[in-house]
């Protein structure tokens, strides 16, 4: 109280709104929704303080629309009897990229001439908004979502410029989305990613960037770039808020005829536990185009993944960048020209001179050639899942170096293709990535790497850059407000995946461990059971199998290991279990209970009682 009386430091949730400052809120979703339950502010409050905001970035060139007060008020309406406890995100600010489709808003993909105005929202527009979030407006990209630069945005649009210094590019094509949510405009903001855009312009404004498995988030009600390989994807301050967005807006959408579930291929907590393998190039196939900062901030983050668990192997990925190179030396552009061809035949000049001069020859490719392209990228589909054998991750430089802005307006194509190195081949080879902040490089600007796996990984990959983050603990995008701390959406249990107790043979490295490895199933922690268990050396064999059996007094703590497995894998793996074994419930010494192998007692007859060994391992040995 004295405190308060002489220094007026009255709490957040008792001071007015007006004398609250809101240029000091992190724009996080955890942040924003306890200010909104303390009523420090409201939604509309915060509204308000970002349309502010924007005015003060016109040189930037974020937006295509942003949006007036009165066109957000019907939004903030919506939410009026609602908390943050009713919707997951609930009063959150967000863009969206100008190629993804708003309600009642011009769609113009860059190209005034293009432009159209949609009667509903894309799917993960529709998802996002029933979830609570607002809508700030459309934002700036390369015309047709085609570069990596974000300089290819004609007039009236101009180029879009970097968060953290307006000399360099902003990178592409996303390029609004992620300035916006850098400078702390909107909490998070959609992208597209066909060859990169939701992950360079990530790296160069120090933002997750989240290009989920091909499919998962709609691409209904998105203007195709290639529509066979492209994805929505998610700018954000945090990795929580990535994968908060992503658990509202992968929902199955029968509507698109790419889309499909999200599901956990990989076991989401696979990071938690040390000895995850992640794979690195070879020495000879890093590129900089001698950007040596790059280079120190690449071999620093391999060292930091060191530190915090991982085995680094050194791969060879030139099938990653060989089949990164048909992907504008393919049948791919010719799908671009499906969607700027009429336009190229009407007005071609309305086209972006640069885009034209990509997607225009692609116009005369033939069939033939392009199923000798098909039968390449085959080929390294095959090389692709050979790879991944013994690793569970792999990461990459997100680019090699950044360029001032006027230097690509002076060498659009190579720099943009320099750009790329890293990037192409993702989409093309089916593999989700994260592209995570990792420092700054010696000019200020930031600078980045990218995790990814195969389809399917999403959260195990959020899972390790959540990890890699806390232990940097960078500021948010362009803005000063320090990184908080993780929110328990990591621990998340996956329902594709169970967890499965084990006491004897299949332990790590005794007899009948193969028959869960080879299913895919992932050590979590070496433990033991509550002091509430007998141990038995069963009759027969071999291999030799042991019984554990729960006991109401007299029992005794015994080694066993809890490991992680495929749901889809479970059932052939109960099949070879015999009897009198079974799996059933067992309590742990923290007092969880897992499932297990348990022994019924019928099968203890002309079984040798091990307690006394309080362990398989243990036992064996002493054979």
């Amino acid at each position: 109280i004295f405190f308060r009386l002489v220094f007026n430091m009255e709490p957040a949730a008792k001071r007015s709104k007006t004398e609250f400052k809101m240029g000091e809120v992190s724009l996080d979703i955890e942040s924003l929704q306890s200010h909104y339950r303390n009523d420090t502010f409201s939604p509309a409050d915060l509204v308000k303080e970002l349309l502010s905001r924007a005015a003060k970035y016109t040189d930037r060139n974020i937006w295509i629309k942003l949006l007036t007060n009165a066109e957000i008020e019907p939004y903030v309406k919506a939410l009026d009897g609602k908390s943050p406890g009713d919707l997951p995100l609930y009063g959150i600010p967000f863009a969206i990229k100008d190629n993804i489709d708003m309600k009642d808003v011009p769609t113009t993909a860059a190209c005034p001439a293009y432009s159209y105005v949609p009667k509903e929202h894309s799917f993960v527009v529709a998802e996002l908004i029933a979830a609570g979030a607002i809508p700030i407006g459309k934002t700036n990209l390369d015309q047709f979502a085609t570069g990596l630069v974000g300089t290819r945005s004609p007039e009236p649009y101009g180029v879009c410029r970097n968060a953290h210094n307006a000399e360099y590019i902003s990178g592409g094509s996303s390029s609004g989305s992620a300035v916006a949510t850098a400078l702390g405009l909107v909490t998070f903001a959609l992208g597209t990613d066909t060859a990169g855009s939701g992950r360079v312009p990530a790296s160069f404004n120090n933002l997750i960037g989240l290009k989920a498995t091909r499919g998962v988030l709609s691409c209904r009600g998105v203007v195709p770039a290639c529509k066979s390989l492209d994805c929505v994807t998610v700018f954000a301050l945090t990795v929580d808020d990535a994968e908060k967005v992503l658990n509202v807006a992968a929902k199955m959408d029968t509507g698109d005829d790419y889309a499909r579930p999200l599901s956990d291929s990989i076991w989401p907590q696979r990071s938690e536990v040390a000895g995850f393998k992640v794979a690195v190039p070879k020495a000879d196939q890093l590129e900089f185009f001698g950007d040596d900062g790059a280079k120190e901030l690449f071999a620093a983050a391999v060292t930091d993944l060191k530190s915090i668990g991982a085995e680094i192997v050194e791969r060879d990925f030139s099938h990653f960048f060989e089949a990164a190179k048909l992907l504008y030396g393919g049948p791919w552009v010719a799908e671009r020209h499906t969607v700027v061809g009429p336009l190229l035949e009407s007005s071609p000049e309305k086209v972006h001179p640069v885009i034209k001069a990509i997607v225009e020859p692609a116009g005369k490719y033939l069939a033939s050639p392009g199923y000798k392209v098909e039968y390449k990228m085959q080929h390294y589909r095959t090389l692709t899942t050979a790879f991944w054998k013994d690793a569970d991750f792999a990461i990459s430089p997100t680019a090699p170096t950044i360029y001032k802005v006027q230097e690509v307006l002076d060498n659009p194509i190579q720099l943009n293709s320099n750009i790329g190195y890293y990037t192409n081949f993702m989409n093309l080879l089916d593999q989700a990535a994260v592209a995570v902040p990792a420092g700054f490089l010696p000019t200020g600007l930031p600078w980045g790497f990218t995790v990814f796996s195969p389809a399917g990984s999403d959260r195990a990959l959020l899972g390790l850059a959540r990890r890699y983050c806390a232990l940097k603990s960078l500021p948010l995008g362009a803005t000063k407000v320090p990184l908080p701390p993780p929110s328990s959406i990591g621990s998340t249990r996956s329902s594709d995946w169970v967890e499965l107790l084990v006491c004897g043979a299949h332990m790590r490295g005794c007899a009948l461990n193969w028959q869960m490895t080879d299913r895919g199933a992932v050590l979590i922690k070496a433990t033991t059971t509550s002091p509430n268990y007998h141990f038995y050396a069963l009759a027969g064999g071999p291999p030799k199998r042991p019984g554990l059996v729960r006991v109401s007094k007299g029992g005794s703590q015994i080694q066993v290991e809890v490991w992680a497995m495929p749901a889809n894998k479970l059932g052939t793996f109960l099949v070879g279990i015999p009897h009198p074994l079974g799996l059933g419930k067992v309590e742990l010494v923290d007092g969880t209970w897992v499932t297990g192998f348990i022994c019924e007692g019928v099968g203890l007859e002309g079984a040798t009682e091990i307690t006394k060994h309080g362990g398989w391992r243990t036992y064996m040995a002493s054979l």
